[in-house]
């Protein structure tokens, strides 16, 4: 951030002191509110360089569109909104600022919850989401991130970051999945509504994580999570004692079955501290300046998998993936940083980025190993949409595929390469096999088919061997330019155990959007695959 922002005065009364957090669509400060005297936090959106205009008006929506989502709240186990004010045409959201740390963080510090502490962070949660379900608004990313616990001892939910009001239903659309995928419910997971329901589920396994030290579902990637969530079984909730009913309750593969918030509370009542005491260790808060979170330390045995993007084009040298560490810092946090941290742009997207992790599972496999093919006898036709949370119109798609492989669905925030987009996954059982269905709405006539090419080479400079674009049918339909495709394989991990995959992509002009039908495959199977699953899928793609 430019210093230069320091000491700014917004709107003649919030001076900026000191930088909280930052992420890919906002900055938050330390301010002082100089008519009341009091310390705040300030959330203003962040402008890249050459950030086209529709894209900026999408984020100060999305951040009206928050501020709306907190405003008809009023909890003490919710982060307050004080004020929203506009200087040079961006609005700047002020709230509550709250000296804690978050569930994740005093997890990481002594591993898990004692009952006490555990009946007291449910109990809080269960009232603050009563509170937002009471007033039409559903959470949608419920996880120990989001849940603040103060130096005084409250317990806060914060980050409505992608929470979303019945009565906004144009702002995102049916089918996209947002939320962490360890915490997100199963019908979210399959790209179904967010219910109220979904966010008691997001409740039973934030207080499983609590309780246990770790998530109820760890996959060595996003997909692999997801399967697990959809297809597994509800673990059974460990160390969590009298608690253990009632997380059970919660995490119900049926909605309908979930236990109530009204009812979790009634069952924690009798576990809850002793009146006038605390169940978390009241700590010294820390006047500001505020002290910036410091970053992940880098641990050199910490398994990261290559990055697995896109790239038509061959690397003389492939670049080293960095690893990643734990944070361990134990420094004073505010609610405001949560706010971009994990609730800008939504999603699992943001999880897979952030993580640098591959969608498929990177396990060894031999060609006497892997699943069978499968062929065009057993592809169905089925239909899915590609929408963006700016309730624009036209994703509706139809293509072969089997019957069994999961569907998830993403969204993408845009970037400086790309424009905002929405992905379509369907993986197979097995995470062999994958095929992916990426809609840019609106791509043309700012962009191209090179710009686009152009753009994931620059995007994803890891590990891959390229081959060449070349023409391929087109849309029945309106286009502006003609339909391209490329094969391009990548490396994952390293040798003698690196796994290989193939990625056939097409890349197909409609209208003013621009798809992507890709098509992954291990590269033992290439030549297989080419006709009986690339060929045999992305031939059956249209637009509905």
């Amino acid at each position: 951030m430019d210093k230069g922002d320091l000491k700014r005065l917004i709107a003649d009364r919030y001076r900026l002191l000191h930088v909280l957090g930052q992420g890919s669509m906002g900055t938050v400060w330390a301010a002082h509110d100089e008519v009341l005297g009091r310390q705040v936090a300030v959330k203003g959106i962040l402008h890249t360089p050459g950030m086209p205009d529709v894209e900026a008006a999408q984020l100060r929506e999305r951040t009206m569109r928050e501020a709306r989502a907190v405003a008809a709240l009023s909890h003490p186990n919710l982060v307050t909104l004080y004020d929203v004010v506009q200087q040079d045409g961006d609005p700047y959201v002020v709230m509550e600022l709250v000296p804690s740390r978050s569930l994740g963080e005093v997890l990481q510090e002594q591993g898990c919850l004692t009952e006490k502490q555990g009946a007291a962070v449910l109990d809080a949660v269960a009232a603050a989401l009563a509170s937002a379900h009471r007033v039409g608004i559903t959470h949608r990313d419920v996880k120990p991130g989001n849940v603040l616990i103060a130096d005084d001892g409250r317990v806060k939910l914060t980050d409505f970051g992608i929470a979303r009001n019945v009565a906004e239903a144009t702002m995102t659309a049916r089918g996209i999945t947002l939320g962490t995928p360890a915490y997100i419910a199963p019908e979210v997971a399959q790209g179904g509504d967010v219910s109220e329901a979904a966010d008691r589920w997001s409740l039973g396994a934030t207080m499983w994580a609590a309780m246990a030290g770790e998530p109820p579902y760890v996959g060595k990637n996003v997909m692999q999570t997801i399967n697990a969530v959809i297809n597994g079984d509800v673990p059974v909730p460990a160390g969590a004692h009298r608690l253990a009913p009632v997380i059970s309750g919660l995490m119900r593969k049926e909605p309908s079955e979930r236990l109530s918030l009204v009812d979790v509370r009634k069952q924690v009542y009798p576990l809850l501290p002793e009146p006038g005491t605390d169940a978390f260790e009241v700590r010294e808060s820390v006047p500001l300046p505020v002290v910036v979170r410091p970053k992940p330390k880098i641990e050199p045995d910490a398994p990261l998998a290559d990055d697995p993007g896109p790239l038509p084009f061959m690397v003389t040298k492939p670049i080293t993936p960095q690893r990643r560490g734990r944070v361990a810092s134990t420094f004073v946090l505010v609610a405001a940083v949560l706010l971009f941290v994990v609730g800008s742009g939504g999603g699992f997207a943001l999880t897979r980025l952030a993580a640098g992790v591959p969608l498929l599972p990177p396990t060894q496999q031999t060609v006497q190993t892997l699943p069978t093919l499968p062929n065009s006898a057993t592809l169905v036709p089925r239909t899915a949409s590609a929408l963006t949370a700016i309730g624009d119109q036209g994703g509706e798609f139809k293509l072969n595929v089997e019957q069994s492989w999961s569907m998830y669905t993403e969204q993408r925030a845009a970037d400086l390469r790309f424009p905002t987009s929405a992905v379509v996954h369907f993986v197979s059982g097995s995470g062999a096999y994958q095929v992916t269905v990426q809609r840019f709405p609106d791509y043309y006539p700012k962009r191209d088919v090179k710009t686009y090419v152009t753009g994931v080479q620059s995007r994803w400079p890891g590990r891959f061997f390229g081959g060449e674009t070349v023409p391929t049918p087109n849309l029945s339909g309106p286009r502006i330019e003609d339909s391209i495709q490329f094969v391009y394989r990548t490396v994952e991990g390293d040798e003698p155990n690196a796994l290989r995959r193939s990625h056939f992509s097409r890349v197909l002009p409609f209208n003013h959007d621009l798809w992507v039908v890709e098509v992954v495959v291990p590269t033992e199977q290439e030549d297989e695959a080419r006709a009986r699953l690339f060929d045999a899928i992305a031939s059956t793609f249209a637009p509905v």
